[in-house]
């Protein structure tokens, strides 16, 4: 197996279907991998990167579902694609919403695969481009910056629970990454969770798994994000969100080092680091009785504050030109040049949604600047940025569509109906976000790599 070539893994239990795309898949130059069932998949992720995965919905001992789900918690920048019968809008709808980010008909129309695998892949690139931006290291030269790095590779070294605080946007995850990556963890799992995201009914699940059998829909034994994590960390990304009930189960399992998965007779023990974050202040939460005591003790253990970008105004210039770089090479063209007036406006720009939103208006101001040459106009600032709420982005609990997606298809096809539901549910959290891609994605509960894609595919402007 080459190793500059891109890999793709193909789970299906029909060995037609699996030729198929392993035939299709080879002449694009890719190395392609391919798994019969739930079992064989998730030993081969476990041992092996892929840049691409496509499912099938049933396999014989589980589900597509189950592993977009695993593949989302677990592998994040694997793209994953389902591959459905024609006509099956609930499960196409299903999958989309657990994170897969685009889904394929059977009979398998060749020429939409290879379209489809050119965007996904063009898409992970994108991914890692943004972490390659700040791999190892967050950019920027400011004392604040050199603070961060420096608390960072300190307690890299230690295994206390740290607690990451700061504005929505302003890389907390990363942080938490590289606490992780710069530590003895570095080989095994990191398990990012957004608490805010998981239904309350199923957080005990999530967490923790559970035995078949142990409740409606338990059709297999299920392992939480605590035994997926273990020898590894656990990420609690806006754990504020947990709720009392969780906020218990949670603190005992910190303190036992052990799960008992719903329907087990029995605890399991985990060895697993906490790092937790939210842009609320979780010490006023606390004093409020909305945040157990207890607990925020035992994860605040460590507090490491990531400052807002307002409060490094020197590392703009040199984190826009980072941006502009890598989304000019994306597009295959040179990096536009900002006009002084242009980066002075941006160093006194506030930003709300700090580097998130820095990296949305850069990518704006490309496509309306002229001449390659970034000015005022093309960056359209809004005129009192601090009027708006910081909390924008963050909302992870309203999926935003308000619709029932999973209705009939009208006759005109899966792909039609699926295309039409998915434009209609963007351009109306375009329109209550006033345009802010990185909302209109938060709103959706969909990435912002993955909105900049179906945007593309739907040929919305």
């Amino acid at each position: 197996m080459g190793n500059s070539k891109q890999t793709v893994l193909v789970i299906d239990d029909e060995r037609d279907i699996r030729e198929l795309l392993s035939i299709t898949l080879g002449r694009m130059d890719l190395n392609v991998d391919a798994a019969a069932n739930v079992g064989e998949a998730k030993r081969m992720l476990a041992e092996q990167h892929y840049d691409l995965c496509f499912t099938d919905m049933r396999l014989p001992d589980g589900t597509g579902q189950e592993l977009i789900e695993l593949i989302a918690r677990q592998y994040p920048d694997t793209p994953v694609a389902m591959i459905t019968a024609y006509g099956n809008v609930e499960a196409a709808v299903d999958a989309l919403k657990a994170g897969a980010f685009d889904f394929v008909t059977k009979p398998v129309d060749i020429n939409m695969l290879r379209r489809l695998v050119q965007t996904a892949l063009k898409l992970a690139e994108e991914k890692q481009a943004v972490a390659g931006a700040t791999q190892g290291r967050l950019i920027g030269d400011s004392p604040a910056m050199q603070d961060v790095r420096g608390r960072i590779e300190k307690l890299a070294r230690s295994q206390a629970p740290v607690y990451i605080s700061g504005e929505s946007g302003v890389g907390k995850e990363l942080v938490a990454r590289l606490i992780h990556e710069q530590g003895p963890r570095a080989s095994g799992p990191f398990v990012p969770v957004n608490c805010g995201a998981i239904p309350s009914e199923l957080m005990e699940s999530e967490f923790f798994g559970h035995k078949k059998g142990s409740f409606t829909g338990a059709h297999a034994d299920k392992d939480g994000l605590f035994q997926a994590a273990n020898g590894g960390t656990l990420f609690l990304d806006e754990v504020a969100e947990l709720p009392i009930h969780m906020q218990v189960k949670l603190l005992r399992v910190i303190q036992e080092k052990a799960v008992r998965p719903i329907g087990g007779r029995g605890e399991i023990g985990v060895d697993v680091r906490i790092l937790s974050a939210t842009h609320k202040d979780l010490a006023r939460l606390t004093q409020m009785g909305q945040f157990r005591q207890d607990l925020f003790y035992r994860i605040n253990v460590i507090e490491l504050r990531v400052p807002p970008l307002r409060e490094r105004r020197n590392d703009v210039p040199m984190l826009a030109g980072r941006v502009l770089e890598r989304l000019a090479g994306q597009s295959g063209i040179a990096a536009p040049k900002l006009k002084p007036e242009a980066l002075e406006a941006l160093a006194e720009y506030d930003f709300p949604g700090n580097v998130r939103e820095l990296e949305n208006i850069l990518e704006r101001a490309i496509a309306l600047c002229e001449h390659g040459v970034i000015t005022v106009d093309d960056l359209m600032l809004k005129p009192s940025p601090a009027s708006r709420s910081r909390d924008e982005d963050e909302d992870y609990e309203d999926d935003g569509d308000g619709e029932d997606l999973t209705g009939g298809a009208d006759g005109g096809g899966l792909d039609e109906y699926i295309s039409n539901v998915e434009r209609e549910a963007i351009l109306k959290a375009l329109q209550e976000t006033r345009y802010n891609k990185t909302a209109a994605a938060r709103k959706l509960g969909i990435t912002f790599r993955a909105l900049r894609y179906k945007l593309k595919k739907l040929a919305i402007d």
